[in-house]
């Protein structure tokens, strides 16, 4: 489950980084006055927000090992990559949400307009008079145009007498009737027109009644509690909003993604910690050689066992005729065999055996070593025993395990009893304070001498 949440976490990051790059690499791009020098400032701002996701990591990790230098210098870099950031994230999202809030303005001023054209169209169809159809009253009228009083009246012009103006009266409002009948057909057709394009505006959902309908609607609610809010404002708080869901996002997104694999906790690995320390181990042990101190006593000798690493040093030894001493080897654990004895030498020696080269100690069984002891009878729950834990780590300026890491260890160790159900429990043991074992932690002292 760790592994999957780390993996979705870091995909998450993943995605947040490249949107952000994208944006500073089209910002750094706009930048230059030719296509190369865009291509300069694109690479360059692109990498920098790469930058920005690494910087977390160098500057915690500089922290964690008290490289202080080290660490203002991953902050001062933080600080300029993530402004730089900052700054082409608000200008890109500014851009595009001016872009989308003009357009579908304009939109929106279109499909207004139409819907006030086919209103104002409909009106006037309403105020034309009622009629026949077109075809129907052009047929009447060639009808009157084939009478006789047609070519008397020329057409019309010419009246006199009561049946030619009869005749033109009848031909005259048959004129107006096919002339209303014709306007009604136009304004119909146009109406269809207007009709279809609103139809298919609204198919496309692009025909709003708002600009910016989030906006919009955040400014109605924000208005009642801050009444002057305006559409503006809430549109910058967004475009802001938005840049810093980026840069943040980006910004550390993988290094909380990484975290589900703690990192930092790889020594406490005992296969790792046992491959990581064998080089250290076998070049910080110390060897002990025998610096043999001949006395004129023929029946007792004084021998001295000291480190390698104080072989070097003037040893504090009484003055003596002659002091033999015998230089530590290299790193390698070392066998120093003494020579042969003769009938004239009547000095004791001492050979040391190599040590063999033990893994080191996890937290947890160095947390048993010194805080835990075995007491019949005594139990502790696992929350009181981590707390234990926690307080030992930070006398030791260690970080300490997580909890279900801490238990696993713990209950691995040798002699180590847990109780199943209920709440977990571990049964036998006691924690011993700090105080009480002050003087555990003195080394003794090996210098045996002999009269």
């Amino acid at each position: 489950m760790r592994h999957a949440l780390g993996i979705l976490g870091v995909l998450a990051a993943s995605v947040l980084l490249a949107v952000s790059a994208a944006m500073n690499w089209r910002f750094g791009y706009s930048l230059g006055t030719t296509e190369f020098d865009g291509l300069i400032y694109g690479a360059a701002s692109a990498a920098a927000d790469c930058l920005k996701a690494l910087i977390p990591f160098f500057l915690f990790a500089a922290i964690r090992n008290r490289m202080w230098s080290q660490a203002a210098a991953a902050a001062v870099v933080g600080v300029v990559v993530t402004a730089y950031s900052l700054t082409s994230a608000l200008g890109h999202a500014a851009l595009n949400r001016l872009d989308t809030t003009g357009q579908r303005a304009q939109q929106t001023a279109v499909y207004q307009d139409m819907r006030s054209d086919v209103k104002r169209m409909e009106e006037q169809v309403g105020w034309i008079p009622k009629h026949r159809p077109a075809a129907t009253v052009a047929s009447e009228m060639n009808g009157l145009k084939n009478q006789i009083y047609w070519s008397r009246t020329q057409g019309c012009t010419v009246v006199n007498g009561k049946f030619n103006r009869d005749f033109c009266q009848q031909y005259h409002t048959l004129s107006a009737e096919h002339a209303n009948a014709v306007q009604a057909a136009d304004l119909s057709k146009k109406i269809m027109e207007v009709k279809a394009q609103l139809a298919k505006s609204g198919d496309s959902h692009t025909a709003l009644t708002e600009a910016d309908p989030q906006a919009a609607m955040l400014a109605k609610i924000g208005g009642l509690v801050f009444p002057d809010l305006k559409v503006d404002d809430v549109q910058m708080a967004l475009t802001i909003f938005i840049a810093l869901l980026l840069e943040v996002g980006s910004g550390f997104g993988m290094y909380i993604a990484f975290s589900q694999w703690r990192l930092h906790d790889a020594l406490h690995n005992p296969k790792v910690a046992s491959a990581a320390a064998v080089g250290q181990a076998a070049v910080a042990m110390p060897l002990d050689v025998v610096v043999q101190v001949p006395v004129a006593t023929p029946v007792a000798a004084q021998t001295i066992a000291i480190p390698a690493i104080a072989a070097a040093a003037p040893a504090a030894v009484p003055a003596t005729p002659a002091v033999q001493a015998i230089p530590a080897a290299p790193p390698a654990p070392a066998v120093i065999t003494p020579p042969a004895a003769t009938a004239n030498d009547n000095t004791d020696r001492i050979v040391h055996q190599p040590q063999r080269l033990v893994a080191p100690e996890g937290d947890a069984e160095r947390f048993h070593r010194e805080r835990v002891e075995t007491e019949d009878g005594s139990t502790i729950t696992a929350t009181d025993l981590y707390e234990h834990y926690c307080v030992w780590c930070e006398e030791q300026d260690k970080e300490p395990l997580a909890l279900p890491t801490f238990s696993k260890n713990f209950s691995e160790l040798k002699d180590i009893r847990r109780e199943q159900t209920g709440r977990k429990r571990f049964i036998g043991i006691s924690i011993r304070e700090a105080t009480e074992i002050a003087e555990d932690k003195k080394p003794p002292i090996a210098i045996t001498r002999a009269a």
